[in-house]
C-alpha cells in the first residue's frame, strides 16, 4: 500500500509537471508568436527639405541649428538688392508697354472711324493687328513684374509647417541654387510611432485598436491607437529581368522568416517631459478587444488575451 501510494503520488506529480509545461508552453507561443507586440518600433515625422526657390548669396540667417519654428516664420534671405531691381526694370517695362498700347488702340479707334475713301481696309487691318500686339505685348510685361515681384518675396526663405529645424550649417555668404536643399526640417505636426510587426500578428490588429509605446531609456508609457498599416512592401525576392519579366530568385529557404509590416500608431499625447526623436526605438504594444497591454521590467509586452471570436478565422 505504501509503494502503490508512492507511485500514485509521482505519477500525479509528474503529470502535474507536464501540464503546467504544456501551459506554459503555450503562454509562451501565444507570447512570442501572435501577441500584437513588438520592441521593433520607431518615432517617425515627414521631413521637409527646405530649398530655396532663388538663386543668390544668403546675407541673413535668422535661425539656428535644432530651432522649433513656426510655418510661416522667416529661416533666412537671399541678396533681396538683384531682386528689387529687376522689379524695378520690370515695372518700367509694363509702363512703357501700356503707352504703346494705349497708342495702338487709339490709332485702331480711329481707322475705324474713317471711311473706305479715306483708309483702306489694309490699313484698318494694320492697325488692328498692331493693337493686339500692343495689348499682347503689355500682359507679357505685366507677367515679367509679376514674376519679378514673386522672386523678391521668394528671396526671404520661410518654414512651410510648423517643427524643428536640424542638420543646419547654413552661414551668410553662402550661394544657394534654386531647388537643393540647405537644411531639414522635421514636422513636428506629423510625429508618430510606427511599430514593424509581424505578419502573422497582423489579424490580431485593428484600426482604432489601442496601444501603449515605450521609448528606450524613458519611463513613461505614451498611449495612442492604430492609424493605418502599410499598403506594401518591398518583395527582395522579384527583380527585373532584361526583357522586362519578373526575375524571380529559384532558391527558397525551408525556414521562412515572417515579413515585418509597418503600422501606423498616432499618439494621443506627449508628457512635457518626453523627448519625441525622429528614429528613436520603441516598443509598441497593441490593446486587442479592449484589454490594456502593458510592460513588463524589461519593457515587453505581458498579458496576452485569448483570441476572441473576431480573430476567428471565417468561412
Amino acid at each position: 500500500m505504501p509503494r502503490l501510494l508512492a507511485l500514485s503520488f509521482r505519477l500525479l506529480v509528474t503529470f502535474g509537471m507536464v501540464a503546467v509545461a504544456i501551459v506554459v508552453g503555450l503562454a509562451l507561443w501565444d507570447y512570442y508568436m501572435e501577441a500584437p507586440w513588438t520592441r521593433d518600433g520607431r518615432v517617425r515625422a515627414d521631413v521637409v527639405q527646405v530649398a530655396p526657390d532663388v538663386s543668390g548669396l544668403v546675407t541673413e540667417v535668422l535661425i539656428a541649428d535644432n530651432q522649433v519654428v513656426k510655418q510661416g516664420d522667416v529661416l533666412f534671405r537671399i541678396d533681396p538688392d538683384r531682386f528689387a531691381l529687376a522689379l524695378r526694370q520690370a515695372e518700367a517695362v509694363v509702363e512703357g508697354k501700356k503707352a504703346t498700347a494705349v497708342q495702338a488702340a487709339a490709332d485702331y479707334a480711329r481707322y475705324l472711324k474713317l471711311s473706305d475713301a479715306a483708309a483702306s481696309q489694309q490699313r484698318v487691318e494694320a492697325a488692328q493687328a498692331a493693337d493686339l500686339e500692343a495689348k499682347a505685348a503689355y500682359g507679357q510685361a505685366a507677367a515679367d513684374r509679376d514674376l519679378a515681384k514673386l522672386n523678391l518675396d521668394r528671396s526671404a526663405v520661410k518654414a512651410s509647417v510648423n517643427g524643428r529645424i536640424t542638420n543646419m550649417g547654413l552661414r551668410p555668404g553662402t550661394y544657394v541654387s534654386t531647388g537643393r536643399g540647405v537644411m531639414a526640417l522635421i514636422d513636428s505636426d506629423t510625429l508618430r510611432v510606427e511599430g514593424y510587426f509581424e505578419e502573422t500578428k497582423l489579424p490580431r490588429i485593428h484600426v482604432g485598436d489601442k496601444a501603449s509605446i515605450r521609448l528606450m531609456g524613458e519611463k513613461d508609457t505614451l498611449t495612442g491607437h492604430v492609424e493605418s498599416f502599410a499598403g506594401g512592401i518591398e518583395d527582395r525576392e522579384r527583380t527585373a529581368g532584361s526583357n522586362l519579366l519578373a526575375s524571380v530568385n529559384p532558391t527558397f529557404a525551408w525556414v521562412r522568416l515572417a515579413q515585418r509590416i509597418p503600422v501606423r500608431i498616432k499618439l494621443d499625447g506627449v508628457p512635457d517631459q518626453t523627448r519625441l526623436v525622429a528614429g528613436r526605438t520603441a516598443t509598441v504594444a497593441v490593446e486587442p478587444d479592449g484589454e490594456t497591454p502593458h510592460f513588463n521590467l524589461f519593457g515587453a509586452w505581458r498579458g496576452a488575451p485569448a483570441p476572441t471570436a473576431r480573430d476567428a478565422p471565417t468561412r
